[in-house]
């Protein structure tokens, strides 16, 4: 295969926003493009096919282009239902604040990058992005708008609660893969029971042996029925057994649904958890980067494998080294596992990155729209799963 020629469009990086109960209520855009071309870049970004309703129906938040330049008319390409502007404090002084009052009477939502207080009200600013890795907004520059308050680099689940008490309601950054370590990652016999049922996945196990250990975890039993139950299946009458989920879901569907459905567990504090569409988006784009290179069904179905298992160590608080010795994967499977080495290991290397870098894709033989397509399925999945669970 040929090194991808340069390409036009740009590179585009996504990072999920969550409220206070975990769920995801927007997407953080970190777009890539030439000095000058911020316009041109969001403009094919969202001109890009069907590329509103596979987001729907989260909002997306962008950095708007250099207001100084930009007339608020050349954005009217951008679904105003859709998009929100992150703007700099620097928008909230007399220069640029009928800019911000035009884009706000276009029905943009704008949130601004630290305390613009009052100004920022003057401006038409509603909202607040504020980096809490060190430090949280003041009670005050609060108050001066409606919000909701975004804080942003929000990398622990103490700087989260922190951000939470201070009065901030979504929240964008890596504390769902750094969970509090004094937190209990569940009982030793959870453990083992999930882990034998994905060594029963693993082996292709009989749909009998399938339906006795599940019959031993209510609330994944819970969550299959659910799921089988959900639009999604738009089924005219109800699954009430186990048998009749497999039956229906089929084996391979079962095992892809039943991997993520391991991340399914309420979280203490009565939120979804925050593991499972991150999951979902790993084996999505996983299983979609290998299918647009050309990989067959098996070496896609590794691929996916790949994705919603790198996050296991994470979910039962255990060395990923005693979770492989538990089941029986694939050797590409265990290298990418492991030491992130071999096809799969190299290809999650990248899409563990909110955005890569161009030369790490072009050293896996990608370019920029391939990247975004797979992206852009994977996300999509990720709300629909995130949805019907």
């Amino acid at each position: 295969m040929s090194l991808p020629e340069a390409s036009p469009f740009p590179l585009v990086g996504l990072k999920a926003v969550t409220n206070a109960q975990h769920e995801w209520v927007a997407l953080a855009f970190d777009i890539v493009a030439d000095p000058g071309g911020a316009l041109n870049a969001l403009q094919a970004v969202f001109s890009y096919p069907d590329m509103q309703a596979a987001l729907a129906p989260l909002d997306c938040i962008v950095t708007a282009p250099d207001l100084a330049v930009t007339d608020p008319a050349q954005l009217r390409s951008l679904p105003s239902s859709m998009v929100m502007f992150r703007v700099p404090l620097s928008a909230c002084t007399a220069g640029s604040q009928k800019k911000c009052k035009q884009l706000a009477e276009q029905g943009y939502r704008l949130l601004v990058e630290g305390e613009g207080g009052i100004h920022a009200g003057q401006a038409g600013i509603r909202s607040m992005a504020f980096d809490c890795s060190e430090n949280v907004p003041s009670e005050l520059a609060m108050l001066t708008m409606p919000g909701p308050h975004l804080a942003l680099n929000v990398d622990t689940q103490a700087r989260r609660d922190a951000a939470k008490a201070a009065g901030m309601a979504w929240f964008c950054g890596d504390y769902a893969r750094h969970p509090d370590p004094d937190a209990a990652q569940g009982d030793g016999t959870s453990r083992k029971r999930l882990l034998a049922l994905l060594g029963l996945l693993a082996r292709d196990a009989d749909s009998r042996e399938l339906e006795i250990l599940l019959k031993q975890d209510p609330a994944l039993s819970y969550h299959l029925l659910k799921v089988v139950n959900s639009a999604a299946f738009a089924l005219s009458t109800p699954i009430h057994s186990f048998g009749q989920a497999i039956n229906v879901l089929g084996r391979r569907q079962l095992q892809r649904w039943l991997q993520l459905l391991l991340y399914a567990r309420q979280q203490d504090d009565g939120g979804a958890n925050p593991l499972l569409p991150l999951a979902a988006v790993r084996a999505a784009q996983m299983e979609a980067l290998v299918k647009l290179r050309g990989g067959d069904r098996d070496q896609q179905d590794m691929a996916f494998v790949t994705g919603v298992f790198s996050l296991l160590d994470v979910l039962l608080g255990m060395p990923m080294t005693e979770i492989v010795a538990a089941l029986s994967l694939d050797l590409d499977v265990v290298m990418a596992l492991l030491d992130r080495a071999g096809p799969y290991g190299e290809l999650l290397k990248v899409v563990e990155q909110d955005r890569p870098d161009s030369s790490a894709l072009r050293d896996l033989e990608l370019d920029h729209e391939t990247w975004w397509r797979s992206l852009l399925q994977a996300y999509h999945w990720a709300i629909q799963v995130s949805r019907n669970l």
